[in-house]
């Protein structure tokens, strides 16, 4: 039976969560209110937080500095081409985990795991030299390769857990009806598990869109993403706040549209399986 939870209680955690949220949130708040600021506002002390003179001049400048759309179409290009072949490499081997375990399954899991936790410095210089030598620097095939490489340990991680999730009796009795793997894969697994893999799918896009060490080392002009055109606005001559401001801005708009109005299935994904 469940237990009764007071309204003061409830009150209490939910304003908890609230302040949680909105120290969270405050940073972006912040980006978006400075790039409505002139330069001398963005640097006023004590800071203005609203009550300053609103303009758009920053995002006038920014249009006509840069390329912005070009800029987007990369990060699009890059975040939906890595997160495609992710999937088709994911998919199958979070198959083979989940329902074809090996001995060594866990210890495999752990390592792609562990990849994770070497600094990317780490692997710049000989990365570097390889693209250098094989004419990937500045392409979008290149990247591409790069970000789906860098998320598939996670990838194939949460594929395996809402996998996991599925009754293996029913991919079993598939076979049994003459379903070939690809059929199982493609009309069994598939349909079952869209709410885990719609949400890897929104995390993998969120991670290779917001991927700044790669795209700002890799690319220059031609495959440069949205990373690249917000590191654009720091020069020598110090950082000019509000034009900084409008092109984070602009830089995160989409992908914070896009988590809006996919946090539904975003926490649908995420708690798949966790309630029994």
């Amino acid at each position: 039976m469940a237990r009764a939870v007071s309204p003061r209680r409830r009150m209490i955690f939910t304003v908890l969560a609230w302040s949680i949220a909105f120290v969270i949130f405050f940073p972006v708040l912040w980006t978006v209110l400075t790039s409505f600021k002139t330069e001398g506002e963005a640097i006023h002390l004590p800071p203005k937080f609203i009550f300053f003179d609103w303009t758009l001049e920053n995002y006038a400048v920014v249009q006509e500095r840069s390329n912005y759309l070009k800029f987007a179409m990369n990060s699009v290009f890059l975040a939906l081409g890595s997160t495609f072949f992710a999937l088709v490499i994911a998919i199958p081997a979070a198959w083979a985990m989940a329902f074809a375990p090996g001995k060594y399954t866990k210890d495999i899991l752990m390592w792609m795991l562990s990849t994770k936790m070497m600094p990317p410095v780490g692997a710049l210089i000989p990365l570097y030299l390889i693209f250098r030598d094989l004419g990937l620097l500045d392409t979008r095939g290149g990247i591409i390769a790069v970000l789906m490489l860098l998320n598939l340990p996670i990838i194939i991680w949460m594929l395996y857990t809402y996998f996991k999730e599925i009754p293996g009796e029913i991919l079993e009795a598939s076979r049994m009806d003459g379903a070939s793997v690809g059929k199982e894969l493609l009309y069994v697994l598939a349909p079952m598990a869209v709410p885990g893999i719609a949400s890897t799918v929104l995390l993998n896009i969120i991670l290779a869109w917001n991927e700044a060490f790669w795209t700002l080392s890799l690319t220059t002009k031609d495959a440069a993403p949205l990373t690249q055109f917000i590191a654009s606005y720091s020069s020598p001559e110090g950082l000019f706040w509000a034009k900084l401001s409008a092109a984070s801005t602009m830089a995160i708009a989409p992908i914070l549209v896009l988590g809006w109005f996919a946090q539904k299935q975003l926490v649908r994904g995420l708690t798949f399986g966790a309630v029994k």
